[in-house]
């Protein structure tokens, strides 16, 4: 598959059930990262069912009208999503919401594409600042080398956990 065999379009519903089928399967090692940096104790208080809780996130995000959303797609299947908060955060300023890519067409450019797309979709409606985040664990590591190669600046922020009792 070249890169040119991918393409990017406006999400439809009848996309949601494979873009939430392949998110969970994207997001599993970067969950099981989590839990390993944070110890079962904390990962479970907050994700008893990380499974559930992201494909809600997936589906609202989706289905919002507050968000623009696009598929990349191959083999006309969905094989990737990204969705787009506008004026988000500040005044024109765009957000990444949520990203994700198939486990079996990561590391084929299709999230530097997505990426891409969303980035150049903020700057048509007025934008003039994009942002993203993702975790600093080692789940996110690619995500984090994606949106630096995108020219992203870091902005390291530190959050800390403890259980209590």
């Amino acid at each position: 598959m070249t890169e040119h065999a991918i393409q990017i379009r406006e999400f439809r519903e009848g996309d949601l059930d494979a873009v939430v089928a392949f998110s969970l399967r994207a997001w599993e090692p970067v969950f099981d990262s989590l839990r390993e940096v944070l110890g079962d104790k904390i990962f479970l208080r907050l994700h008893p069912d990380w499974r559930a809780d992201q494909a809600e996130a997936v589906r609202s995000s989706c289905l919002s009208e507050e968000r623009d959303v696009f598929v990349a797609l191959a083999d006309g299947r969905p094989v990737g999503f990204a969705a787009v908060a506008l004026n988000a955060f500040h005044e024109r300023m765009g957000v990444i919401d949520i990203i994700g890519v198939d486990p079996d067409y990561q590391r084929r450019g299709i999230s530097s594409r997505l990426t891409e797309h969303a980035t150049e979709h903020m700057l048509r409606c007025g934008m003039d600042i994009a942002v993203v985040e993702t975790g600093g664990d080692p789940g996110h590591a690619p995500a984090r080398a994606a949106y630096e190669a995108a020219g992203f600046t870091l902005l390291p922020i530190a959050r800390y956990f403890r259980m209590l009792g």
